[in-house]
């Protein structure tokens, strides 16, 4: 998996994010030394954001508004590392299929995101995390069962769409050595980058989400 720019500049942060930050440093203050448990703590959090007056949380909002600005300012100036930029993906391909633990987030990230309305992209995925860690092994079987198939029918359209590849190649002038080789290390770095963009996916569909 390539790894990410250090350089990119942070996400923007919501305005209710920063109300559950205002939340973890207040706690650690009055508990340096206990543990935070992550689902209940984002449960509170949730309900007193739910009952604060609009006063109350307009100074979240503006943080939110500030980090926005600052975001948009460095996402101007800023120039990816050379190679980051992904190559055009044909979009006839067919796309990888999501692994069950993909399947279960798609399903309760939207009660989630309902119980906690403006949640953080990192919570989010935390939590869902911690959901499926819980899960007991009879539970996970549907959405095993249901990434197999996925799986398996990804796998037919890929061996029909590569052999369609395999004869429009045929009808080209035979590739030197050299350019095969390439060839082959950028069919090898597609399936790499298929992970990377189930991730993608994941943020960005959060990230509308929360402009919401």
């Amino acid at each position: 998996m390539v790894k990410r720019d250090p350089n990119k500049p942070r996400g923007k942060m919501s305005s209710y994010a920063y109300f559950v930050q205002t939340c973890r440093e207040e706690h650690k203050k009055k508990h340096p030394e206990a543990s935070v448990n992550f689902t209940e703590f984002s449960k509170k959090c949730s309900e007193r954001w739910k009952t604060m007056s609009l006063k109350e949380k307009s100074k979240f909002e503006d943080l939110a508004k500030s980090d926005k600005v600052r975001y948009d300012r460095e996402m101007k100036n800023y120039v990816p590392q050379k190679g980051d930029k992904k190559k055009k993906k044909d979009p006839n391909a067919p796309k990888r299929p999501p692994s069950a633990f993909f399947i279960f987030c798609s399903e309760k990230r939207p009660k989630i995101k309902s119980e906690s309305p403006g949640m953080s992209i990192g919570d989010v995925a935390k939590k869902l995390g911690e959901m499926w860690s819980t899960v007991q092994p009879k539970d996970k079987v549907p959405f095993e069962q249901k990434a197999s198939r996925l799986k398996e029918k990804y796998e037919k359209e890929v061996a029909a769409y590569r052999a369609k590849c395999k004869g429009e190649t045929a009808k080209k002038p035979a590739a030197k050595p050299a350019q095969a080789a390439k060839k082959k290390k950028e069919e090898e770095e597609e399936d790499e980058d298929d992970d990377e963009e189930e991730e993608d996916d994941e943020e960005e569909e959060d990230d509308d989400e929360d402009d919401e």
